[in-house]
């Protein structure tokens, strides 16, 4: 069982520099770690099945294209459902892009970069509730300032309750912040940082 997700992911180990250094900020871990179990090992499931929250994990930490961390979600996803991983990394594949992008209005205009807008390529092998859920990720990851009511309209359309579209969002924003971590840490660690 692992018992600190981050440390993990950024192969820290137990009494090293990193982990003396993380330690230094034990609520910071705590929470992190307390955050990461809510959403992937809860009670209760609620409005979204522990499938839907490792689909999305995979394909959120695919976009942002660290390796390992990708491969955590994804082995955790083929674990519950062997088949929807494929599909998962087709839509991948199809959502790849670099952003950040927008569209921006007013003072902001002139900073306005197109980018690629994702439509799940395989609905079907995804299922509405699924696509939808990509595509709102997808949007929040590359896009952010432009998730506006009408993206939230979308995920309703598809099946999404209100309580479902914050556990969707606040999964986006944590798996987003974990690979910033991890990424962070790993760096540390190839720099020799010391505590």
């Amino acid at each position: 069982m692992i018992t600190d997700v981050i440390d993990h992911l950024a192969g820290i180990t137990p009494g090293s520099s990193l982990d003396r250094l993380r330690d230094r900020r034990p609520d910071a871990r705590e929470h992190a770690q307390r955050g990461y179990d809510a959403l992937f090992t809860p009670d209760d499931e609620g409005e979204v099945t522990l499938v839907e929250r490792d689909a999305v994990a995979a394909f959120v930490t695919g976009l942002h294209q660290d390796l390992t961390v990708a491969r955590f979600y994804a082995d955790r996803l083929a674990e519950l459902s062997p088949g929807l991983l494929k599909a998962v990394e087709t839509e991948i594949e199809a959502g790849r892009a670099t952003g950040p992008y927008g569209v921006y209005e007013g003072a902001l205009a002139a900073e306005s970069l197109e980018g690629p807008r994702y439509r799940a390529s395989d609905p079907a092998a995804l299922g509405v509730r699924l696509a939808a859920a990509f595509e709102h990720a997808h949007l929040l990851v590359f896009r952010p300032r432009e998730a506006r009511a009408d993206a939230l309209r979308d995920l309703r359309a598809a099946g999404w309750s209100e309580t479902g579209v914050v556990t969707l969002s606040q999964l986006v924003a944590f798996l987003s912040f974990q690979v910033r971590v991890v990424t962070g840490l790993r760096l540390l660690n190839q720099e020799g940082v010391t505590a």
